[in-house]
């Protein structure tokens, strides 16, 4: 008479991660194409694309813009769009740069105003969003191009220039490892995120928010408040980016930061297919952010119109969506898959 042991539950969990790290190869995905882009690169421009001064500018140029998504992947991990986050970025810019200019203020008494102010867009934003339960789609982009509005007034449509040196000196002198400053600020809140996301109950009451609002409300969680809460840090984040690009810039334009929205959308929509399929991730945004300037600036050392980089963006968030609703829908057959076989047993 022969006896069968029933496996334990730790050993069908074991079985199942198993499964689940040999089906998703495809997380690194961008990663192995990261590496076959930078190598062709090299290959085709030998004494400008692999040097030490072009990956520097690359790490540098690119930390206003990682800093902008890591706040954006917040509400888009609870489910939510923010499409104010690049006139919140030009109103703390030019905040920064109406205080300290034009009225005299402290340099970093003009940036804590500034901050102030963008986190304010996100109450806004996240009040009329949970308040009247309205599609934060619509909401923030009302809300943004108010703000855009209210840039043209306080900056009278022109760009200010002279902002402190103390600024700049903060972002750009010194450079670590012949790195910007601003390249290890944007680092140091990528870990922030990841640590918030993945260590901490609000992480995984933003996701659980994020995969079903009805269950996770259902459970207990303060869904409305986690959405409100969200749309500040996202506002908050956004006002940091731009007191980073007033630093690199010295000056405020009232106009150019909205060229970071469509760039800001394609890394975390890019992001959420690298490292954790169908999930916003930092990690993945960083890995994302660094694969789209290395196509981008290997295609200017080559000689491409500034049209292309419109192109490649643009085309990067389209195929990042429709990767991210593809990984997703196969994730949801995988989790459906994996549940059957408990149950029947």
């Amino acid at each position: 008479m022969t006896t069968t042991t029933p496996a334990s539950p730790a050993t069908k969990k074991s079985k199942r991660s198993g499964r689940k790290r040999a089906s998703e190869p495809e997380r690194f995905a961008l990663l192995g194409v990261w590496a076959v882009l930078f190598l062709v690169f090299a290959l085709l421009q030998p004494d400008t694309f692999p040097t030490s001064a072009n990956i520097s500018n690359m790490l540098g140029s690119q930390a206003v813009l990682l800093v902008l998504a890591l706040g954006l992947i917040v509400p888009l991990r609870a489910g939510d769009y923010d499409l104010s986050v690049a006139s919140t970025l030009n109103l703390s810019a030019v905040v920064v740069a109406v205080l300290n200019v034009n009225e005299g203020w402290n340099i970093w008494t003009a940036v804590i105003a500034a901050i102030v102010a963008s986190m304010f867009v996100g109450v806004v934003n996240g009040f009329v969003i949970t308040r009247f339960d309205i599609d934060p789609f619509i909401v923030t982009l009302g809300i943004g191009t108010v703000v855009q509005g209210i840039i043209y007034w306080i900056s009278n449509s022109v760009t200010i220039t002279g902002v402190d040196r103390q600024l700049s000196d903060t972002m750009l002198t010194q450079p670590f490892l012949s790195i910007p400053l601003d390249f290890y600020y944007a680092l140091a809140l990528c870990l922030v995120v990841w640590y918030v996301f993945d260590h901490t109950a609000f992480g995984q009451r933003l996701l659980f928010a994020g995969q079903s609002r009805d269950v996770a409300r259902l459970n207990g969680v303060n869904v409305s408040g986690l959405r409100w809460t969200s749309m500040i840090i996202s506002g908050g984040v956004a006002g940091v980016a731009g007191v980073i690009y007033a630093g690199t810039t010295a000056s405020a334009d009232p106009t150019s930061g909205q060229a970071f929205m469509l760039p800001a959308f394609a890394a975390c929509f890019l992001g959420s297919t690298v490292l954790k399929i169908g999930r916003f991730n930092p990690w993945g945004t960083l890995i994302a952010v660094y694969f789209l300037v290395t196509g981008i600036t290997g295609l200017q050392l080559m000689g491409a119109q500034q049209y292309v980089q419109q192109l490649f963006y643009g085309g990067a968030l389209v195929i990042a969506v429709i990767l991210s609703k593809l990984v997703k829908s196969r994730g949801e057959r995988r989790r459906r898959a994996d549940v059957r076989p408990d149950v029947a047993a």
